[in-house]
């Protein structure tokens, strides 16, 4: 079913999807929204932990909490939430996760253009069901625009970027909060992915290369959550004991908010495959990807001020979470002296 595309006063929920990178990328699709209807009001269902990302995405009127774990049906909560909604007169849903689950709510909510790609049966749920064409949109950014428009709409080949907002008062504030300070360049590094390690390029290379730029007057600031903490202990304890004060290991430290914060400030980022990664490009920073068993193919950093690092052995792209091989060579042959070379590359054309 193909609806119009100019019709004022557009009202439209999204529901989001789960995970750190799909929702930076997710900012595709409401930019191509508000170019669309430009009086729209964009509101986004998400799970809380992604509502401060939400929020830096000056697109979206409102976040809008998820309550259920991953994973979860609940189909009675959910037929409640979205019965809850119905005063809110959203003129149309877009449900991004392929899920059945994910697209009960808009269903209950009674919005009457409710778009989605064919996924789980689903089809009962959705009026306006659109069947991939996997070649035509390649890229994810792609998946998600192409539901602003009619079915069928060729996308042009420059799609807005994700670009995330920032607040210099609470961006010092954060600096404060953390006692970190600016008077040396930062080289922000992600050593994390919440997919497996297959996806985790190794902490002794990520700690050469710590050891270069602290050797040459700059600083390290290390990014992830709880469960990167062991990884990151083995970064800074493998770092020259001379240098050691200027490394700053901020896993498990920071909340989301604190961490675009961070980000925004860091001269160049180093980073796995990973939602820190996407992060850094909306943010616009000079970012060295590192690719192991995935590849920028799918899921690239939108930004241009990027050196992508990856090997072309024969077993890669796998997408496994844990090697099969058991030897990690999509990760091990990256060498750390191409990840400084990269560094050093963007840092010359930054200036």
């Amino acid at each position: 079913m193909e609806h119009a595309v100019n019709a004022p006063g557009e009202s439209i929920l999204i529901i989001g999807p789960s995970w750190v990178g799909d929702m930076v990328m997710a900012q595709t699709l409401f930019r191509c929204l508000q170019e669309e209807f430009p009086s729209c009001r964009i509101d986004v269902m998400a799970p809380v932990w992604a509502l401060p990302l939400v929020a830096r995405m000056d697109e979206v009127t409102n976040g809008l909490e998820l309550p259920f774990n991953h994973g979860e049906f609940k189909w009675w909560q959910r037929r409640k939430l979205g019965k809850s909604l119905r005063e809110n007169a959203y003129t149309r849903a877009i449900v991004l996760p392929n899920s059945f689950k994910s697209a009960l709510i808009p269903f209950y909510a009674n919005i009457p253009v409710r778009t989605g790609w064919l996924g789980e049966k689903r089809w009962p749920l959705l009026t306006d069901v659109r069947k991939l064409d996997k070649q035509e949109y390649p890229l994810m950014v792609q998946r998600f625009a192409a539901l602003a428009y009619t079915p069928g709409r060729s996308l042009t080949a420059d799609l807005p970027r994700p670009r995330l907002s920032t607040d210099e008062a609470v961006v010092q504030s954060t600096l404060s909060d953390l006692g970190l300070q600016l008077e040396r360049p930062v080289l922000a590094i992600c050593p994390g992915a919440e997919y497996g390690p297959s996806k985790q390029w190794p902490a002794e290379y990520f700690a050469t290369v710590c050891n270069e730029k602290l050797a040459a007057g700059w600083q390290v600031w290390v990014f992830g959550s709880a469960n990167d903490s062991n990884t990151a202990a083995v970064i800074t304890g493998a770092v020259d004991p001379t240098l050691a004060e200027q490394m700053h290991d901020l896993t498990g430290r920071t909340s989301l908010a604190q961490a675009i914060d961070l980000l925004s400030l860091s001269s160049v980022v180093i980073t796995n495959d990973s939602g820190l990664m996407h992060i850094a490009a909306a943010l616009e920073r000079p970012i060295v990807a590192l690719y192991g068993s995935t590849t920028s193919d799918f899921t690239p950093p939108l930004t241009e001020r990027v050196k992508l690092l990856a090997t072309d052995i024969e077993c890669r792209p796998c997408f496994e979470r844990e090697c099969p091989l058991g030897h990690l060579r999509c990760l091990t042959e990256i060498r750390p002296e191409q990840a400084v070379e990269a560094i050093e590359i963007l840092v010359a054309a930054n200036k």
